[in-house]
């Protein structure tokens, strides 16, 4: 069953990875859940099994690239119509 985690809880979850990768001592699961809140050893777990599998689907080109605008339509950052307003306001 899968539950739903907050965008802190993802942050934290990260953190926690990095702060425990290297705890051998059969903690490490119930460090990180406890670390993240809210969640269960088991639901850490799967959280991490889902990372790994969504890492292999993209370093495997599995994953299709984002539909990102044209680019004469906007420049990189999307700021197509800042930069049309900028242009009116020196014309006038």
């Amino acid at each position: 069953m899968a539950t739903n985690w907050t965008t802190k809880q993802n942050k934290k979850f990260e953190e926690a990875l990095v702060m425990y990768d290297k705890d051998n001592n059969g903690e490490k699961w119930h460090n990180i859940a406890r670390y993240v809140g809210g969640k269960s050893v088991e639901e850490v777990r799967r959280h991490y099994d889902l990372l790994l599998k969504d890492i292999t689907q993209i370093e495997n080109g599995q994953v299709p690239l984002p539909n990102y605008r044209n680019a004469s339509e906007s420049n990189a950052r999307g700021y197509a119509n800042e930069q049309r307003l900028l242009k009116n306001l020196k014309l006038q």
